[in-house]
């Protein structure tokens, strides 16, 4: 976890691929969403699992916004993303991103991220758990 001029953030190492790459030598835009989808679904499912806490629920995201700051090409090293928490309500959420090494900043994005009871397939409420582990990254 870093701290950079703000609240903690979840770090998530990802590999650019090369299948990532379009015709004009950088990621193609659509394939930054399924970086963002990873580091989701490490901070909210593989962290807490390793952690021994329960894993979230039910997650799906009503909105995604995005940034594209510079283009970024295959290469052999990971990038970064950033994953913080800006907002908290009883059954939705705001993330913010950024996808960076040390040097450079790609991508700027945000979500929002309603819980969803898929059994009943409707939005639900937050658990007090789901709630407390937000509140580390805000």
């Amino acid at each position: 976890m870093v701290e950079r001029n703000g609240p903690r953030r979840h770090i998530y190492l990802r590999a650019v691929r090369f299948g990532d790459v379009d015709s004009q030598g950088h990621v193609n835009n659509v394939r930054f969403l399924d970086y963002l989808e990873d580091a989701r679904f490490g901070m909210f499912a593989i962290d807490p699992h390793n952690a021994g806490e329960e894993p979230f629920g039910g997650l799906v995201v009503t909105r995604h916004e995005i940034d594209y700051r510079r283009p970024l090409g295959f290469r052999p090293q990971p990038v970064r993303v950033e994953t913080w928490v800006e907002e908290v309500r009883a059954v939705r959420f705001r993330l913010r991103y950024e996808i960076r090494d040390d040097d450079e900043l790609y991508v700027t994005a945000t979500s929002v991220i309603a819980a969803y009871d898929v059994e009943r397939a409707a939005p639900r409420r937050l658990t007090e758990a789901e709630l407390a582990y937000l509140k580390r990254f805000s």
